[in-house]
């Protein structure tokens, strides 16, 4: 009997950390769509209130380390248990990383929102921050759902971003050769390319720890980067 009520409130309380994640993961996804959103409009009012949002973000990841900390002390989990209260614990902070890319995309658009017009870049930036949007989606969806199907699908995914990343450098880079003015304003379009592509390294290691989480295992070997954009720069 002591030991149902322990593996219940083990439950209970593990059910509970798990919400926030998932209440934390939509705030994440609103940021990215935001703050892509005020970019490509220029509107600083949608940006600063996705830099304020970040507060609940970074709340709520200290929320979940206190609590995963007071579950482990307090009912000794046992090896599977574990395994899947660090799991919240390597969740929660790539999403407060995905978080932090996303406020940093809203603080140049203030900077940007001051200069001429860079509306085709910021939407080629929307398009690239949409897709780790769904990525993000769907990787929370696999970690509540323990697909491992869906979260190798999400693995696979980055690619395309990394691609995404790659065209926009060389679009960036080629801007900057042409005119010298356009320099600045490249310069803080492709901080926030790398920013997005970073966030899509975040995720995949969401998608990685729901792999792990299931089957017990790692990939089986480093996942290959698609972005060649260092080997552009020494082209160059």
């Amino acid at each position: 009997m002591v030991e149902q009520h322990i593996a219940s409130a083990f439950d209970r309380d593990l059910e509970a950390i798990q919400a926030r994640i998932m209440k934390m993961g939509g705030l994440v996804e609103d940021a990215i769509r935001e703050a892509a959103k005020a970019l490509e409009t220029r509107d600083e009012e949608l940006a600063l209130e996705v830099r304020q949002a970040d507060k609940a973000i970074d709340g709520l990841e200290e929320l979940i380390n206190e609590e995963t900390a007071r579950l482990i002390a307090l009912r000794a989990p046992a090896a599977s248990d574990l395994r899947l209260v660090l799991s919240v614990l390597k969740i929660a902070g790539n999403l407060e990383r995905i978080g932090d890319y996303a406020k940093n995309m809203a603080k140049r658009t203030g900077v940007l929102a001051q200069g001429p017009s860079t509306s085709e870049g910021a939407a080629a930036l929307r398009r690239m921050a949409r897709e780790v949007e769904r990525m993000l989606k769907d990787a929370l969806d696999s970690y509540i759902q323990r697909d491992v199907e869906l979260a190798a699908d999400v693995i696979a995914r980055d690619r395309d971003v990394d691609q995404m990343y790659n065209a926009l450098f060389r679009e960036f880079l080629t801007h900057m050769m042409e005119d010298p003015r356009n320099i600045s304003a490249c310069m803080h379009l492709h901080f926030i390319a790398k920013n997005t592509e970073r966030m899509g390294d975040h995720v995949t290691s969401i998608a990685e720890q729901v792999i792990y989480l299931v089957t017990g295992e790692k990939p089986e070997e480093d996942r290959k980067k698609a972005d060649t954009t260092s080997t552009t720069a020494q082209e160059i």
